[in-house]
């Protein structure tokens, strides 16, 4: 249970990322609510590290090597990478490079029918993965396997999505595409040679290949299998509660070599449509009522899951979060009235609906206060 600093914390960031133009989908907004980011940072280090701040978080550093420093990447770059991949409900998402689990447990809110596999490198890295999707029981529903990213996971492709979280060269990506899904299979990755990386989504139809860049990102680079097997010397590696993929065949096979597949870079195409689940009728776009009903299904789930004390301490956070939805609606409905529309009755549609959702809040924070003094007494 996050306490009442934190929680502001995270959503004075998430009402930020959506004011810039990053956070743009409410199933993902509603997944920062949800997940806790505190839960997937190792206790000795939470007190060093700033949560919820917009730049990446440590969350995994060996004194003895330092080279295997890993952070968990800004807000803004997991926004990026989850909304490109286009995240169906059912998609089967494969994930290279763990990141703690934090995007997995993202990524699961977006597919919550479909599985999730993470192969990670570095078996330490793995093992803290393990304990941090144990802990938020999602055991079920995303697999961690210690094994060479750059290889992906031939055994249950085609891939709907592969999200890659690590620095990878172009000549290396030939692999991964070939395991995406012939329909629409999507990958993004952070694709360069040098310190500066271009993040690239690239999808996939039948054997053509339509690439589009995003954005220069710094990422280090993904974990590769020289890597791999020089932790394998470590004396705990046997001690590890995670999937350790040493049965295939392909293991070490010089991917450097590989025949590259085309990947059509001057095609428009990812411009012109729009794919699911964008495409469908009923938008994940933000809109201030969503954002209301978003808050309110994320109370009622806490509020299940705790006991009286911290039920107490969580609507207090509640009631805080709803003055700022509060102050985000006062917004919102200064700049539609400074929006220069010749048909009035466009703003005042636009402004009753503001008006309405404020009321709705004012009702619902009434209705907490009721709550909280069920637990005070």
């Amino acid at each position: 249970m996050e306490n009442r600093k934190l929680f502001r914390s995270k959503i004075q960031l998430l009402f930020t990322l959506y004011f810039n133009g990053y956070l743009r989908d409410i199933r993902l907004f509603k997944a920062f609510l949800d997940v806790p980011l505190k839960e997937f940072i190792p206790k000795e280090i939470q007190d060093q590290v700033r949560i919820y701040n917009d730049a990446p978080v440590l969350f995994y550093f060996n004194k003895e090597r330092p080279e295997t420093l890993r952070t968990i990447s800004a807000p803004h770059m997991i926004s990026i990478m989850l909304q490109e991949l286009i995240l169906n409900e059912n998609d089967d998402l494969l994930i290279l490079g763990a990141k703690s689990g934090y995007v997995a447990a993202l990524a699961h809110k977006l597919a919550p029918n479909g599985r999730i596999v993470i192969i990670e490198a570095n078996p330490k890295i793995a093992n803290v993965t393990l304990e941090n999707l144990r802990k938020a029981n999602l055991l079920e529903k995303v697999e961690v396997i210690v094994g060479n990213p750059l290889l992906g996971f031939r055994e249950r492709y085609p891939w709907q999505k592969i999200l890659v979280t690590g620095a990878i060269k172009e000549n290396r990506i030939s692999t991964l595409l070939k395991q995406l899904d012939p329909n629409e299979g999507v990958l993004f990755a952070p694709i360069g040679e040098d310190l500066i990386q271009t993040y690239t989504q690239i999808i996939r139809y039948e054997e053509n290949f339509y690439g589009k860049k995003h954005l220069q990102v710094r990422f280090t680079p993904l974990m590769t299998q020289v890597e791999l097997d020089e932790l394998k010397l470590d004396k705990d590696f046997e001690e590890l509660d995670v999937t350790i993929n040493n049965s295939r065949a392909d293991k070490f096979i010089d991917i450097s070599n590989m025949k590259n597949i085309s990947v059509n870079y001057e095609s428009t195409i990812l411009d012109e449509v729009r794919l699911e689940p964008y495409s469908k009728s009923q938008s994940y776009d933000i809109k201030p009522e969503n954002i209301f009903y978003a808050f309110l299904q994320h109370k009622d789930q806490t509020i299940n899951s705790a006991n009286n004390k911290e039920n107490l301490e969580y609507l207090e956070n509640i009631i805080n979060s709803l003055e700022q939805i509060k102050t985000y609606n006062n917004f919102i409905r200064k700049e539609i009235e400074k929006r220069k529309i010749s048909n009035s009755s466009v703003i005042d549609k636009k402004i009753k609906v503001i008006d309405k959702y404020q009321l709705e809040v004012n009702s619902v924070q009434k209705r907490i206060m009721k709550e909280m003094s069920k637990f005070q007494k």
